[in-house]
């Protein structure tokens, strides 16, 4: 059950990359923190508890060590990609069921770095260290990887990824290939997009991308900016550069957008999340560095559901948070 509300922030018309004293134009409420997994899961019977106090609990149950990024099924679960605990932790909230996906044996993740569900919720985890796309159906069973170990297909540090379920196609950061590659779901590659530059179109160290209303938004991080490019490769547009200032971005990591198409950005160095539209033009910003409610430690990795619930992996505090967006009446 979600907690009340503890806070919220009330976003301003940006100008200039500054916050004005507009009238608030949305807010951003803290929901909760997703609980640890011994509290998700946490006995209810006598003996139950005893031998979870004298043994400690099962070693299925994996706490978060350092999440790096979430997503979100269609019945609602939500996924954790951990490569602290080489693994994805699954949380049926409503069933009030854990899970957790460590891969096939002899062939476990290494570097888990992102998840996604396809329409019939198979997951799709990226492993940077093992090079390779690891796909697992709805209950955590391996079904097969996608990556290849030579030509255009061979990954080298494969991140984040953006899938797109009506099209069947898989966008991936290849972060030491400084390129975008596009797959089917199963497994054939389509189209390698860029090469290494800071011109248009050009990557590098990509880490991270979303789609949002036919585009394609990727965190090229070490040119400080975001580009956007069609699903046919072409560049687009891009906003962004390096500085200490809000609106500016120091090293951007994680990217998701709402239902309006408002682009949210992830940037560990700020530990703050801030909000963009479709020009790059700085809209507001919540968080800041901690760890309260609120407040973060290198934060990674960000997903957003349809309903504008916000999950932010906040790596060195070891959790995952949870926001609300909420446009307000004008």
């Amino acid at each position: 059950m979600i907690r009340q509300l503890w806070f919220s922030w009330l976003l301003l018309a940006a100008t200039s990359g500054r916050l004005c004293s507009a009238a608030p134009l949305a807010r951003v409420d803290y929901v909760r923190t997703i609980p640890s997994v011994r509290e998700f899961t946490k006995s209810h019977s006598f003996w139950a508890k005893l031998v979870d106090f004298v043994a400690g609990p099962p070693e299925d149950r994996p706490e978060i060590v350092r999440p790096y990024a979430t997503t979100h099924d269609s019945t609602g679960r939500l996924l954790v990609a951990d490569p602290g605990q080489h693994g994805i932790h699954i949380y049926d909230f409503e069933k009030r069921k854990y899970q957790f996906v460590k891969g096939p044996r002899g062939r476990e993740l290494v570097s888990p770095i992102d998840v996604a569900c396809d329409k019939n919720d198979d997951i799709y985890v990226s492993d940077s260290v093992r090079a390779r796309i690891y796909v697992f159906d709805t209950r955590g069973r391996f079904l097969r990887t996608i990556g290849g170990t030579s030509g255009d297909s061979r990954l080298v540090r494969p991140t984040g990824m953006a899938l797109d379920r009506r099209a069947r196609r898989l966008y991936l950061t290849d972060t030491l290939r400084h390129q975008v590659l596009v797959f089917g779901l199963d497994g054939s590659l389509i189209r390698v997009i860029g090469q290494r530059g800071s011109g248009p179109g050009q990557f590098n160290f990509p880490t991270a991308l979303t789609l949002s209303e036919g585009k394609i938004y990727v965190v090229d991080a070490m040119n400080f900016r975001i580009q956007t490019i069609t699903p046919e490769g072409e560049f687009a547009g891009a906003f962004g550069e390096l500085g200490d200032q809000t609106g500016t971005l120091n090293r951007p990591k994680g990217i998701a957008a709402d239902t309006e198409g408002n682009l949210y950005v992830v940037d560990a160095v700020f530990e703050t999340v801030q909000v963009f539209d479709t020009k790059g033009r700085l809209l507001y910003y919540f968080g800041s560095t901690g760890t309260k409610p609120g407040q973060f430690q290198v934060p990674t990795g960000i997903s957003i559901d349809d309903r504008d619930i916000i999950y932010v992996a906040d790596s060195l505090n070891r959790r995952v948070q949870v926001f609300r967006y909420r446009r307000l009446a004008e």
